[in-house]
């Protein structure tokens, strides 16, 4: 088939994708009892509170205090836990791309081994983690460490494994005949060409392990997560903010860091940038050092100290009980368990596909005056005075949304909206919404705009450029965007669900409380398996679109 005959295809099927994503958001909709009842007796008095703890959060010299310091304890997990995530990463990664192995038997066996392997450390998510962890080895700060490096490093570790299988063969072919081993092919082959996008990738995994340790500490552990849910049990909702805009800040610092190192991989010629990259790796180092070095003093938490005597007991009792070791019924064998579990694995898919319904929504409705080539008119070749203004707005919406993590948003929110789906989806869709914005603006920013300015000097105005312009040619890039998060708050359900948002979360927080350790592995199954299909899924339709 030539190209000219296949263009309509393709169009036809990202229409009849786009089509389809639509009809299943609105049937996820009917799930949901609308009505009057939704919202508590209180709801609307506790949405003026909320707000007026936004416009005026606490400033006193305690709270500002305690927030510096849950801010360090948050960076100092999400630094640990990203420290051991990389090097379990880049093992694992490298074994998982096959690049190391001779012959394509071993080749095909190692990837798979060891691609499963990351699979299932990243396909659970690290809240699920940390509870599990807490359960086996107490309150220690190794919970919170190793709950992030786990499902880090497998994400990692995956996007490792896919960088080094991509990179192009006529450089490695030149060393191969060259004589090289093959460590000196990894070494001097292929690392030197995936070492920019991986440390960029990794960079922009850092920001992420920052919400991440603040959703660590929800669980008892210290830092920005614990002060936020101590404030909620309290309703200080100025003091929730306060910690709120802490970690806010925060990631908004280590989102102008790894840009700063982008620019340095970028332009590597000119000396500032080359400055900037190099103390950049030195603060890397300096950070690492300082968090490693308080965990084990100020925290008291040395490694020796998870290889005790009490805790081997504890681990043996609980993944013992996950076992079903010490029940006659498991719930795992249990009829009855099985169906409630299909039940709210049910509830839980029709919540992911509310949330991403909801944030494909706003993003949609927001994303135009969000692209900066929009906003200073060198697309569409229209220039107005609100542009920059519009700009500015959506744009410290998306990082206010996205900066949120969703566990936080849902704490807030299901003290509005009874428990239920809705008050997890609305959760879920507030922090994507920022996430899916930023990446579609990106794309609008990066697209060809010679086809739009030809629309705007053959005469057609700004709206009939975007509709017939615009929009057509970054929805194949818009849908991928879709699914690619659709992924993403699948794994991420669960954490909502801690907090009575409904779903498997809910019931896993419970069984947790109530020692019924063997349903925790049955909502555990259910849950990588709604994980597996929404990957399938989504990577088929994804392709089916490219």
């Amino acid at each position: 088939m030539n190209k000219d005959a296949a263009f309509p295809k393709m169009r036809h099927k990202r229409l009849s994708l786009t089509l389809l994503l639509a009809l299943v958001f609105l049937w996820s909709l009917t799930s949901v009892e609308w009505g009057p009842e939704l919202i508590h007796a209180g709801g609307e008095a506790m949405i003026v509170e909320i707000l007026k703890g936004l416009v005026s959060p606490s400033l006193s010299p305690d709270i500002l205090k305690l927030g510096f310091e849950a801010s360090w304890l948050t960076l100092a997990y999400a630094t640990a836990g990203m420290s051991l995530a990389i090097i379990y990463a880049f093992i694992a990664g490298v074994l998982a791309s096959g690049v190391l192995t001779n012959g394509k038997g071993s080749r095909f066996f190692t990837r798979l081994f060891f691609r499963g392997i990351l699979g299932f450390t990243r396909a659970i998510h690290e809240l699920v983690w940390a509870w599990l962890f807490v359960a086996a080895i107490g309150l220690s700060p190794y919970a919170a460490i190793l709950a992030i490096a786990i499902p880090y490093g497998g994400i990692l570790g995956r996007i490792f494994a896919d960088m080094l299988s991509d990179v192009p063969t006529q450089p490695i072919e030149a060393l191969k005949t060259a004589g090289a081993s093959r460590l000196q092919l990894l070494l001097y082959g292929y690392l030197p060409l995936v070492r920019a996008d991986i440390t960029s990738y990794t960079m922009y995994r850092f920001e992420c392990a920052i919400r991440s340790s603040a959703i660590m500490s929800f669980i008892g552990l210290g830092g920005l997560g614990y002060q936020i849910d101590l404030a909620l049990d309290d309703l200080l909702y100025d003091q929730v903010w306060t910690y709120v805009f802490f970690l806010i800040l925060l990631v908004i610092m280590v989102d102008l860091w790894s840009s700063l190192v982008r620019r340095a991989l970028l332009e590597k010629g000119k000396k500032k940038i080359f400055v900037t990259g190099r103390s950049s790796v030195l603060i890397a180092f300096l950070l690492i050092g300082l968090t490693w070095g308080y965990i084990y003093v100020s925290e008291d938490a040395s490694l020796s100290s998870l290889f005790t005597k009490e805790n081997a007991e504890y681990t043996l009792d609980f993944f013992g009980g996950m076992l079903g070791m010490n029940e006659e019924n498991p719930a795992f064998t249990n009829a009855e368990s099985w169906k409630k579990a299909i039940g709210l694995t049910w509830e839980t898919l029709v919540m992911s596909i509310m949330a991403i319904g909801f944030a494909t929504i706003a993003a949609f409705l927001t994303v135009i005056p969000a692209a900066r080539n929009i906003a200073d008119g060198s697309l569409t070749t229209t220039k107005r005075w609100y542009n920059w203004i519009l700009f500015g707005l959506v744009r410290i919406s998306y990082i206010f949304s996205r900066a949120v993590p969703e566990l936080v948003w849902a704490m807030m929110i299901v003290f509005i909206f009874k428990p239920g789906i809705l008050p997890g989806a609305i959760a879920l869709a507030l922090h994507n919404f920022g996430i899916l914005g930023k990446l579609w603006a990106e794309v609008i920013e990066d697209m060809d705009g010679r086809p739009v300015r030809n629309l705007a000097s053959a005469g057609a105005s700004k709206w009939q450029s975007l509709f017939y312009g615009v929009i057509p040619a970054v929805m194949p890039k818009f849908l991928t965007y879709i699914l690619y998060r659709w992924e993403v708050i699948m794994r991420t359900t669960i954490v909502v669900g801690f907090v009575g948002a409904g779903g498997l979360g809910m019931q896993f927080k419970l069984s947790m409380s109530f020692f019924h350790y063997s349903e925790l592995t049955l909502l555990l199954i259910c849950y990588m398996i709604l994980v597996i299909i929404a990957d399938f899924a989504s990577e088929t339709a994804r392709k089916s679109v490219k």
